[in-house]
């Protein structure tokens, strides 16, 4: 495989995860460690990519507020986050994750919604906080360099402290067979709280990362309580899921 072939695999999962790691993409291409580092420093050189330990995160994601970072994937987020909107109440108690998708979400909620939001994410607070009838709570912990939401004990001690109306969390892996997965094991444990601290939940996903699986696991499909993607329900790329008992928005 070329170089510009592998550079742009590697940046294709970089859109799809936020992060990739070494070993990954050496295990996907069949290719040495050696030469997915030489690729991803080249690539962090060009700017293409910001290196963290063992893998890449992309600038997009790390930077969300830089106008000159364009979001991948943004129209079909901002499908994603127009069609959240059915499910957002007023005097509802909501919690968030983390993410460029989520971030869209922020920004589309109607100044007259009036609610209260608790997140993780330090990021979609400070988009929340500008909607005038809406309380935000974060979240606090230790903030995780390659995700930006909090993380560790004392976030999972706070978030087994509420009980929210409906949770709404992006999916790192999202799979019939292997159910929500994620890649950071301090992640995977934060969601599970997230899990047990609501009464719905709802995971916004572009449509590409569907049908694809991380490391460890976060849960199965059957917890899931609505999938929200920018395409339509009946859309034949989502036939596998039609028949799950979760809604499709």
């Amino acid at each position: 495989m070329l170089k510009e072939e592998r550079q742009a695999f590697i940046m294709k999962q970089i859109n799809l995860h936020n992060k990739v790691l070494s070993t990954d993409i050496s295990a996907m291409l069949s290719i040495s460690e050696d030469t997915v580092r030489r690729d991803l420093k080249e690539m962090a050189e060009e700017g293409k990519v910001l290196k963290v330990h063992g893998g890449a995160i992309g600038r997009s994601f790390h930077y969300p507020f830089d106008e000159g970072n364009s979001v991948y994937a943004q129209a079909a987020k901002k499908q994603i986050a127009e069609k959240t909107l059915k499910l957002l109440k007023n005097d509802m108690v909501v919690l968030t994750g983390g993410g460029t998708t989520m971030i869209e979400l922020a920004k589309a909620i109607p100044v007259n919604l009036r609610a209260t939001f608790f997140t993780i994410s330090p990021l979609v607070a400070l988009q929340l906080v500008e909607h005038p009838n809406l309380t935000v709570i974060t979240i606090g912990g230790q903030l995780s360099r390659s995700s930006h939401i909090h993380i560790g004990a004392s976030v999972i001690n706070q978030l087994s402290e509420i009980k929210v109306d409906l949770c709404l969390m992006g999916a790192n892996g999202f799979s019939i067979q292997d159910g929500m997965t994620e890649s950071d094991w301090e992640v995977v444990q934060v969601k599970r709280a997230m899990l047990r601290a609501t009464n719905k939940m709802a995971i916004l996903s572009i449509a590409e990362k569907l049908n694809s699986s991380q490391r460890m696991k976060v849960c199965d499909l059957n917890q899931i309580n609505y999938l929200i993607t920018e395409l339509e329900p009946d859309n034949h790329f989502l036939g596998a899921y039609q028949h799950l008992d979760l809604q499709l928005f």
